[in-house]
């Protein structure tokens, strides 16, 4: 039987039917088992049968007798039937997949929107730091801030100089915060005035 759970229990035990019919399980003017006896089989309620076979009725796939049971009355509208529960079938599948699709979509213009939003941040924090004078300083291996926090060594109050930003590597940490540790070999990107380089020069190597 098919198994699309977008359909009514009903229409899947009547497409069932239907399909027993097209491959000759049952045959036509055959009389089959009675309402109850085909509830048995499908494990549902006699009323679920009853629609089940009234919907095949009223296509002229069978026909039912008071009493007495279902009579197999067209093979050729048996396919008929599936043929066009097989095209809603298909079309709710479409839907769901296109839904599918939609989602993925949105999902993936957040993501873009939110990377250019970053690289859009990274542009500006570049501008910053190409439109001000500063100063560039390369940390020492013998220096003793090695390891210590901006806050730690207490940068600004020890030199007058304002960090905008650190390379390490090939990376720049553009504006570190106060719990950002200094390393080896790290070039720090500063500003001030007067003889701030001086400051940093004999704060850091010192």
């Amino acid at each position: 039987m098919a198994n699309n759970e977008q359909h009514p229990r009903y229409i899947r035990i009547a497409v069932d039917i239907a399909q027993r019919i097209a491959n000759g399980e049952f045959f036509e003017n055959q009389k089959i088992k009675g309402r109850s006896t085909l509830a048995g089989e499908y494990n549902v309620s006699p009323e679920t049968i009853r629609r089940s076979t009234a919907l095949l009725a009223d296509t002229g796939v069978v026909k039912v007798i008071d009493k007495s049971g279902i009579e197999i009355k067209s093979k050729s509208k048996a396919f008929d039937f599936i043929e066009k529960f097989s095209s809603k079938q298909t079309v709710v599948a479409f839907k769901v997949k296109i839904k599918d699709l939609m989602t993925q979509r949105d999902k993936i213009n957040e993501e873009i929107v939110d990377n250019f939003n970053l690289l859009l941040e990274q542009i500006n924090h570049q501008d910053l730091i190409t439109k001000i004078t500063y100063y560039e300083y390369k940390i020492p291996k013998t220096s003793h801030i090695i390891g210590k926090t901006i806050s730690e060594t207490q940068f600004w109050q020890n030199t007058g100089a304002t960090i905008i930003g650190i390379q390490r590597a090939d990376n720049i940490m553009v504006s570190p915060g106060p719990y950002y540790a200094f390393e080896e070999e790290d070039i720090i990107y500063f500003v001030g005035i007067h003889d701030v380089k001086v400051k940093v020069d004999k704060f850091v190597a010192n």
